[in-house]
């Protein structure tokens, strides 16, 4: 009891002394940013100029920013980063009893162009936002891994994962039908507001998807780096910035706990076998597991197509965002985006 009680006392203490950025970001200043300054760091910004197309990022510790480059207040296509957005939203709603996790497809009413078979109906809401239904149904709005799917109807909900965007577009739907709320506007009304954005734009936000292929849409999304980082600030902080509890401290915890090791992950989509990070999953987040290196204990990430990324290293009280723009026709390869999230950590000098 008292080994717990300190803990949460130390944590309580460490969030005391966390800064926030007001209407615009701080920057450290040279004692809070001597860590990430050393070799390290000048190899870094040369790495992401010649060998990748990212377009803004920024490291913030503490919540200061130590380190930017490119530009932070272009708005842009955030990709898959999209769902763990999403993840975030559905909090309050479970909290309440507004959306219960329990709910069957067949419950809900789900169906689709194809149709739903009867062992894909017993799927839930919460294995549908851990990407688990067993759904295999083809997705109206491309970025899934289906073609790693196993034959439709021949797994049981929950039993299997698989990265779909089946899934997570069905999970926006289900959002808005149990809630009765736009996701953009409860974008703006949970996150952008309390977090006082500097560029979020409602007008740019709105739904995409082939409706032939599936009647359910995706909910793209358009943030600016620096915005990006607020996100990554609110779940380093447990859901709380400043003195408001945007998220309750238990759904952040709710989201980042695994609901798919790294083993059953590499075993059903190998694609990240030999990259250098393991990664489970939780509710639309992935998570960094068997690190060897401290500064990533703990780690998680949002993870989008092309080079977006928000990834929270809690062990160094760190956020990386970072943003590719999609309408220049740039992108980073997978191997980069990783390497990118694994280089920014290795800076911070753990015995400056």
């Amino acid at each position: 009891m008292r080994y717990t009680f300190l803990l949460v006392l130390l944590w309580s203490i460490n969030l005391a002394a966390q800064t926030f950025p007001d209407s615009v970001w701080h920057s450290a200043n040279k004692e809070e940013a001597r860590p990430w300054q050393n070799d390290k760091t000048r190899a870094f910004r040369n790495y992401l100029i010649d060998s990748t197309k990212i377009t803004g990022l920024m490291i913030v510790h503490k919540g200061k920013v130590v380190f930017d480059f490119g530009d932070l207040g272009e708005l842009s296509y955030i990709a898959s980063c999209r769902k763990s957005v999403l993840s975030m939203l559905y909090g309050r709603y479970v909290e309440d009893g507004t959306i219960d996790l329990s709910k069957s497809i067949k419950q809900l009413g789900i169906d689709d162009v194809e149709g739903i078979l009867p062992i894909e109906e017993k799927a839930t809401i919460k294995d549908i936002i851990s990407a688990r239904s067993g759904v295999y149904h083809p997705e109206g709005y491309a970025g899934g891994m289906q073609e790693y799917a196993p034959e439709r109807g021949s797994v049981e909900p929950g039993s299997h994962w698989l990265y779909s965007n089946w899934d997570f577009n069905v999970a926006g739907y289900i959002f808005e039908q149990e809630t009765g709320k736009n996701i953009y506007d409860e974008v703006e009304r949970q996150l952008a507001n309390p977090l006082h954005m500097q560029d979020w734009d409602r007008s740019l936000q709105h739904k995409q998807g082939n409706t032939n292929i599936s009647k359910y849409l995706a909910y793209p999304m358009w943030f600016s780096t620096r915005d990006m980082a607020r996100l990554g600030l609110l779940m380093l902080n447990k859901g709380k910035w400043k003195d408001q509890q945007v998220l309750s401290e238990s759904w952040v915890e709710e989201m980042l706990k695994t609901r798919t090791t790294h083993e059953e992950l590499n075993r059903n989509v190998p694609v990240f076998e030999g990259s250098g990070v393991h990664y489970g999953y939780g509710y639309m987040w992935w998570l960094w597991q068997n690190v060897d290196d401290k500064r990533f204990e703990g780690a998680y990430s949002a993870k989008g197509a092309m080079g977006q990324n928000i990834t929270v290293y809690p062990a160094i009280e760190t956020v990386l965002v970072f943003k590719t723009k999609a309408a220049y026709r740039r992108a980073n390869p997978s191997q980069v985006r990783i390497d990118v999230a694994k280089k920014a950590a290795e800076i911070f000098d753990m015995q400056p």
